[in-house]
């Protein structure tokens, strides 16, 4: 077998659960399919994540087609400085969402005037019913250098006055940007419920969130040998802040990483998590589920 196949269907969990941040469209299977391979594991629902305004437009689509599925809408921290300054040092690797984002050398140059019609479109996404969360929007200081970091700032406090004002979820893309991130919600007034999609900070700054309330996802980097720092935060973080995603196609948890990741490999990502908690898989899934839905208010 190919290091690249699908892993297996792991074994089903007993207690149903959602996998709170994914990308459908990035995906080898069809929705159809990939919702069916979850349900068969006890996945029952999924959170797809725009990045951009194509991708937006797609998660909402498709969440209204799907019972189980229902959206956010955002333009990713890399895109708003692509939308204002064109390519950002090569920055253009694909993040999800499709609409431009996969051939070197970015988008050509739209200014402020783009960026504020690609958060209009946003605005009005985030207003509709199956769309529950503004996300995935944030501070990315990894592809992006000093010169976009004033776009990425401009649209991150953009979406958190969108999520605001439709009573939605924020969810939040933090990479190797923590003190901003943070920052910047105090400054801006987080709204009443605010995701830390695939959470990557340590345990110190898991004890902050959970004392402003913030949700905590973990992906399944929480499983990979490196991952202690990971495992010290999901150790402090309280089980009624705690939320499961995949990522996917990213992040396939181990012993798959490496391979495509989907919804159905949750109950791996789960499992491991439980052992962290010290709590049986079924306690977690039973929190986690209805985390879930408090987070994103279904």
């Amino acid at each position: 077998m190919s290091s690249k196949d699908a892993p297996p269907l792991p074994e089903p969990l007993r207690v149903p659960v959602a996998d709170s941040h994914t990308h459908l469209d990035m995906q080898d299977a069809t929705v159809e399919e990939g919702l069916a391979r979850a349900a068969a594991v006890n996945v029952t629902t999924v959170i797809q994540v725009g990045c951009d305004v194509k991708g937006s437009r797609w998660a909402a689509e498709t969440a209204a087609a799907h019972p189980s599925v229902y959206a956010a809408v955002a333009l990713h921290p890399n895109e708003a400085p692509r939308i204002v300054h064109g390519d950002q040092g090569g920055t253009s690797q694909p993040l999800g969402g499709g609409g431009g984002w996969s051939r070197q050398g970015g988008r050509e140059p739209g200014g402020k005037a783009a960026l504020d019609e690609a958060l209009a479109e946003i605005d009005r996404l985030a207003a509709l019913d199956r769309v529950r969360g503004v996300g995935e929007t944030g501070l990315d200081y990894f592809r992006t250098g000093p010169e976009g970091m004033a776009a990425q700032e401009e649209s991150f406090r953009a979406h958190i006055e969108i999520a605001k004002r439709h009573g939605k979820a924020l969810v939040i893309h933090d990479r190797e940007a923590h003190a901003d991130v943070l920052r910047v919600l105090a400054d801006a007034g987080a709204p009443e419920r605010t995701v830390f999609h695939c959470y990557s900070g340590d345990a110190e700054m898991a004890r902050i969130c959970a004392d402003a309330g913030y949700f905590m996802s973990f992906a399944g980097n929480v499983t990979f040998k490196n991952a202690q720092p990971l495992r010290d935060a999901l150790s402090v973080a309280p089980i009624e802040l705690v939320l499961v995603e995949t990522d996917a196609p990213f992040l396939t948890p181990a012993p798959y990483r490496g391979r495509p990741n989907a919804p159905y490999l949750i109950p791996v990502t789960l499992r491991a998590m439980a052992e962290v908690k010290g709590v049986d898989e079924d306690t977690l899934a039973s929190a986690i589920n209805e985390n879930t839905a408090r987070a994103f208010d279904y």
